[in-house]
């Protein structure tokens, strides 16, 4: 079983910028990627960024150039760095890990962007 507690969010005017991490408590299996996802009001949850333990990274479209995910395996965190931040980008910003049996959510942080 893994733990995932997410913090960093927080009401942020447009243009502005906010650092998410997640702290992810010990794995009996190591964990192989982590990301982060969001869920805005009446939307599904999307995937915004993950990394696999390569350090490979992959991001989505709206989120490129703008958002950087970063991690920190010795102390099992991930962050992400939002920059240049848009209205749209207000949602629920989820944290995931997955290993090779088991796929672990955060709690969630809420992220707003005023206009």
């Amino acid at each position: 079983q893994v733990q995932l507690v997410e913090s960093g969010g927080g009401l942020v005017q447009a243009g502005g910028s906010l650092r998410l991490s997640c702290s992810a408590s010990s794995s009996r299996f190591s964990i192989d990627s982590m990301g982060w996802y969001r869920q805005a009001p009446g939307k599904q949850r999307d995937l915004v960024a993950v990394i696999i333990r390569a350090g490979i990274t992959n991001y989505d479209d709206s989120v490129k150039g703008r958002f950087t995910i970063s991690r920190d395996d010795a102390n099992n965190m991930v962050y992400l760095q939002m920059n240049s931040l848009k209205p749209e980008d207000t949602a629920v910003y989820y944290c995931r890990a997955r290993t090779v049996l088991n796929t672990y959510w955060g709690q969630g942080t809420q992220v707003t962007v005023s206009s």
